[in-house]
């Protein structure tokens, strides 16, 4: 089946741009379809926590790196919120083809591994970013927060939904029934959000753990995406590009590894 992937993706050139767009176009019109699912909900839930965290500590905790403790919450549960979309839409996407049996219609079509792999991520990122747009949205209507650099902004975004978008194509390959994908969120990418300095900063935690937060590409999202929020942060943004780009690049190896091997895909 390589061979003839590999024969068929020449007559196209390069790249099967086609085939690229089509792929990508399929993975966002998966989640537009159901955008009260996929762009409401998580903006109800981004509410949510900030509404629960202002009545219960909001008005008695002191100002955070120098800001309100609102405006400081606001990046990480905003991030938080991208990166489980990015990782739920990818794993998704595979993790049904499998189970459903239609796998097969991605790997038939003349699309290389790392072809397939950007069309995954394209709709990983896609649902990241417009995500990131509603909710930031909802926060400059609300708290009155606009962001100080909104490129860093962006670029963290897309990292976000790019690096959590290939680890859920990673897992969702991986896995070959629901409850192991449920057992991956739960004990895997949950703890990566919570535990990434989403609600605090990570100076005030132990030394261990303070070590140990630096080295999770995760905290280095939330943090850059708050510096292009509200211009503090607790490491540099461009030392955060460089790991979560670094921890992107990774992941897709090893996806596109497993694309090209047709690991757990193929028969």
């Amino acid at each position: 089946m390589q061979n003839l992937v590999d024969h068929d993706a020449r007559r196209f050139g390069a790249v099967n741009w086609m085939g690229l767009y089509t792929l990508a176009q399929r993975e966002t019109l998966r989640f537009l379809a159901v955008w009260t699912q996929t762009l409401l909900a998580p903006l109800v839930t981004a509410g949510l926590f900030l509404l629960i965290f202002n009545i219960a500590i909001g008005p008695s905790r002191s100002d955070v790196m120098g800001v309100p403790f609102l405006t400081f919450l606001a990046p990480g549960i905003m991030m938080m919120t991208v990166i489980q979309n990015a990782f739920a839409n990818t794993s998704s996407s595979m993790v049904i083809a499998k189970v459903q049996g239609n796998i097969v219609d991605t790997l038939m079509p003349p699309l290389s591994p790392l072809e397939t792999l950007l069309g995954y991520l394209a709709g990983g990122v896609a649902r990241g970013v417009l995500i990131a747009l509603v909710v930031a949205t909802a926060l400059a209507l609300v708290l009155g927060l606009v962001p100080q650099n909104p490129l860093i902004a962006l670029i963290f975004v897309i990292l976000g939904g790019a690096f959590m978008g290939g680890l859920g194509l990673l897992a969702g390959i991986f896995a070959n029934k629901f409850d192991q994908m449920a057992a991956i969120t739960n004990f895997i990418v949950t703890p990566l959000a919570f535990l990434s300095g989403t609600f605090y900063s990570v100076d005030a935690l132990p030394p261990v753990l303070n070590v140990i937060s630096h080295v999770n590409p995760v905290f280095y999202l939330i943090d850059g995406l708050r510096f292009g929020m509200i211009g503090v942060s607790d490491s540099s943004p461009w030392l955060g590009m460089a790991v979560c780009g670094g921890a992107t690049l990774v992941v897709g190896a090893a996806t596109w590894q497993m694309l090209r091997t047709g690991y757990r895909l193929k028969a």
